[in-house]
């Protein structure tokens, strides 16, 4: 491929575990890719680290002492890369026209404004911060339907299922005989915990997911089932099933990613190994397949696949996230947040992981969740939400 052939890339989010896999995949084929922006919010060292590496024109630090940081530590290695600071430069290298895909890996609500800046300028979008999605809905599917944007799912599971469904499948299921998506879960390292152990279970026990190699705050949200949770929110949005529709099946191997059930009786699955590139790969170079760096999957030393259902009063945050879907507007919204408090209290030895689905399901009881029509009522639902889990959590926490 001919060097005027680069897909110039904006990683938003690149000092995280998706973030590395991504620039893992790019670094494989250099013919294809090149950096074209580069962002992380706090982890300035690590940063300048991949600057050096992949030489982006733009490196952005969504924190103001971060940014100086690093713009200190490449001026003494000369190097070219431009610092930016805060939220505006975040959309400003997502919307820009050089960059040709960019990848959506900022975790949790802090992904939204920067995601759908790429949404709305029509870019190729690889979403890993389901969040953005989960948050905005409607508002985000219409953007990506105005600008013409090519929006690609990265959570393992989406992936999977956009690689079970025909190719001509526009958010229509009927049309073409879905009658159900089954997404998969590994259950987390909870998943056979007695229930009363899991008033005292510790933050690293809470991280130490069995399976896949993530951030502290999806491992959390694995171990609580909150993470599933809002991939059925993501799934009803990217594909257009009704939430009755949306299923979940918990799958401790994680070989088999999710399923599409159709009327005549035929499920597709995508199987793999537990590597994130695999489906980083395929949304990187879709409608083509490139080598990915992940193994191949060997059936033959492969454990027996053994699939159960979630039990809701193990993992109530799954059930809270099905009854925020339902309700819809801005409860989705709320939910996030919320969540996005009370692991990060959790995390901090302020709440117990038990009360983290209560801090939640208090949030959502408050009411007023109607609006999310716009971007700035969404946000106005996220401040909300996060004023109500700080109180919530300073009455229920443990410090």
């Amino acid at each position: 491929m001919p060097a005027a052939s680069l897909q110039q890339i904006t990683l938003l989010g690149a000092t995280g575990s998706i973030g590395a896999s991504t620039l893992n995949v790019i670094s494989r084929h250099p013919e294809r890719y090149s950096v074209f922006a580069l962002t992380a919010h706090r982890a300035a060292k690590r940063l300048a680290e991949l600057c050096l590496r992949f030489s982006p024109l733009f490196a952005v630090m969504a924190d103001k002492n971060a940014a100086r940081e690093l713009q200190a530590m490449l001026h003494a290695a000369r190097c070219p890369t431009t610092v930016l600071e805060g939220g505006r430069a975040l959309c400003e290298v997502a919307q820009a026209p050089e960059a040709d895909v960019v990848m959506a890996a900022i975790v949790g609500a802090a992904g939204l404004e920067p995601t759908l800046s790429a949404v709305r300028a029509g870019k190729k979008v690889l979403l890993a911060n389901k969040e953005a999605l989960v948050m905005s809905g409607q508002l985000f599917m219409d953007a990506a339907e105005a600008s013409g944007c090519r929006l690609l799912p990265v959570d393992s599971e989406h992936n999977a299922v956009f690689q079970s469904l025909p190719e001509s499948f526009r958010r229509n299921p009927c049309a073409h005989g879905v009658r159900r998506i089954l997404l998969t879960a590994s259950g987390g390292p909870f998943r056979s915990t007695p229930l009363e152990r899991l008033e005292t279970v510790t933050p690293e026990e809470a991280c130490a997911h069995p399976v896949w190699s993530m951030g502290r705050k999806i491992s959390v949200d694995s171990a609580t089932m909150m993470n599933k949770g809002l991939e059925v929110i993501e799934a009803h949005w990217l594909f257009g099933v009704p939430p009755a529709q949306i299923e979940v099946l918990i799958h401790p191997q994680g070989i088999v990613h999710s399923m599409v059930d159709y009327a005549d009786g035929s499920v597709l699955a995508q199987l793999g190994n537990p590597d994130m590139r695999i489906p980083i790969a395929n949304a990187l170079a879709w409608p083509e397949r490139v080598d990915s760096g992940a193994p191949a999957l060997d059936f033959f030393g492969m454990a027996d696949l053994k699939f159960e259902s979630p039990d809701f009063s193990r993992f109530p945050c799954l059930a809270l996230a099905y009854r925020a879907l339902e309700a819809g507007g801005a409860m989705p919204a709320a939910l996030n947040a919320a969540n996005e408090e009370a692991v990060a209290a959790f995390l901090e030895g302020r709440l117990g992981f038990c009360r983290i689905a209560n801090v939640i399901s208090t949030v959502l009881e408050q009411g007023g969740w109607a609006g999310a029509e716009t971007l700035e009522a969404v946000m106005e639902a996220d401040v909300r939400a996060r004023t109500l889990a700080r109180a919530e959590i300073q009455k229920r926490g443990c410090a």
